[in-house]
């Protein structure tokens, strides 16, 4: 029996805390005092929070923040609330270290763009949470801050590269949390800690400010939540058009309706009549840990519930094309980035293997190597598309292990085959990186050790509030995330 209670307020959904602080029912500063005990309490097992920031400043921006309140101005829905952004997003004035010592006392001067867009909401920002060395791999751990520990098994890994966000969500150290995603940072984690994330539609939250701004981005930002409406919510506030990213999508105008007490009404539709293409292992050419898929199958067996139809189908493109022109993209787009920290000899000796691995791959590219992979990339899009004509929605495992060793870099084999680079054990991910699409990592449940698994759903370009709805729609018939708590939140 666990003698730890912890505060009704850390426990409330995102929405209703907001509701509640708007009431007057909760004030800011019994918010922040409550999530700062909990998070004393908690973080220590799992170092999920880091970059603590001074516990007297955040009071005294908590009782500042009720002192609006009571003058009748409230910055938004997040008004009071505890945030801490991904350690890869810049924050105006805390320490951001994108997990590498090279950059171990970088403090910026200005914030990055959703986390500017979460500060006008009104949220507080108490730390960051912790991520791999450049957000490389999906596994959290780094020379600055260490590992960080599933919150199911603290022997395990969280997952990455937003595995600080996940496993502070799980244990209720934070509302919402905010995470990046290239290779699956904003699914796999979910995942691994059986909360939700989701990768936005290319375009639909501005990415940056970054030195290089037309090249099209596989990596973007978004939100991860312990529901569906608080996901919505924190999507709506990241969301929109933003003048320094180009790319940037228009306002959605429902998404930028949500408010806390919308929400809910607005992903609650219809779905009958609804169609899932279920891809699984892509014929066989995935390996799985035993258990995955029917997990997942298990989760889709529910999908009729609420009027949609679930159907296998075949791989509806060769899945090694798919990874070969991963990795050109990968390379170029994370190789350069990095190139300067290798050409400087004494940078470079700071970097971990699988940054300059990405390097050094991008180093002998040719434009031509560049141009026919997005041929390639062009013809899975259109391939896709011939899928979406007769589907709604595709669904894939979101990892192809369960949390593994902490102390394991990656997995080197799933079901006898060996893997080839640091992120083929997450090649299940790949595709949908490339496609653009609105995919969302919801929980499957657990297997008999007790570790989480999630599931991705996958929606047509640019129709993200659709995947939500079908989420939420999942998300009433089996609520994962309140029916199974972590260990240390368990009475």
């Amino acid at each position: 029996m666990n003698a730890y209670r912890p505060d009704p307020i850390v426990m409330l959904p995102a929405r209703q805390l907001s509701q509640a602080i708007h009431a007057r029912e909760v004030s800011c500063r019994e918010v922040m005092a409550a999530y700062l005990a909990h998070i004393d309490t908690l973080n220590p097992g799992v170092n999920a929070i880091v970059a603590r920031q001074d516990a007297g400043l955040l009071m005294r921006e908590a009782d500042a923040a009720d002192q609006s309140l009571a003058a009748g101005k409230s910055a938004g829905w997040m008004h009071g609330m505890p945030q801490a952004p991904k350690d890869l997003a810049m924050t105006r004035g805390i320490r951001t270290t994108y997990g590498s010592p090279i950059f171990k006392d970088h403090v910026p001067a200005s914030d990055s763009v959703i986390v500017e867009r979460m500060r006008s909401a009104g949220a507080i920002l108490i730390g960051k949470t912790n991520t791999p060395e450049f957000g490389l791999g999906s596994h959290t751990f780094n020379p600055v801050y260490g590992a960080t520990r599933n919150p199911y098994d603290r022997t395990r890994s969280a997952g990455g590269s937003s595995g600080g966000a996940a496993a502070a969500l799980a244990l209720r150290m934070l509302p919402v949390a905010d995470g990046s995603d290239f290779g699956g940072s904003l699914r796999n984690p979910a995942a691994f800690c059986n909360v939700y994330g989701f990768r936005p539609s290319a375009g639909r939250v501005p990415y940056g400010p970054a030195p290089e701004l037309f090249l099209p981005q596989l990596g973007c930002e978004g939100p991860m939540a312990r529901n569906v409406a608080d996901l919505a919510l924190l999507l709506a506030t990241q969301a929109g058009p933003d003048a320094r990213t180009p790319q940037a999508l228009p306002h959605d105008p429902i998404l930028a309706s949500l408010t806390p007490r919308n929400v809910r009404d607005v992903l609650d539709t219809d779905l009958s009549g609804k169609r899932v293409a279920w891809l699984g292992n892509w014929g066989g050419y995935l390996p799985m840990e035993d258990g995955i898929l029917a997990l997942c199958e298990q989760a889709l067996s529910f999908f009729p519930d609420f009027g949609v139809s679930v159907d296998a189908i075949a791989p509806p493109f060769p899945a090694e094309k798919i990874w070969q022109m991963w990795l050109v993209h990968r390379h170029f787009l994370t190789g350069n980035t990095r190139l300067a920290l290798y050409t400087n000899p004494t940078t470079r000796a700071q970097l971990k293997p699988e940054a300059i691995w990405e390097i050094e791959g991008s180093l002998d590219l040719k434009a031509s190597d560049l141009y026919a992979a997005s041929v390639q990339r062009s013809a899975w899009h259109q391939a896709l598309q011939r899928t979406f004509a007769d589907f709604d929605y595709i669904a894939v495992p979101t990892a192809q292990v369960f949390p593994f060793d902490v102390d394991q870099h990656w997995p080197k084999s799933i079901a006898g085959r060996d893997m080839d680079t640091y992120h083929r054990w997450m090649e299940v991910v790949v595709a949908w990186t490339l496609s653009g699409c609105p995919v969302i990592s919801v929980p499957v449940g657990f297997n008999a050790e007790g570790l989480p698994m999630g599931m991705q759903l996958i929606g047509r370009p640019r129709d993200d509030l659709s995947v939500l709805q079908l989420a939420a729609a999942y998300e009433a018939v089996r609520d994962w995330v309140n029916d199974r708590l972590p260990p240390a939140l368990e009475s």
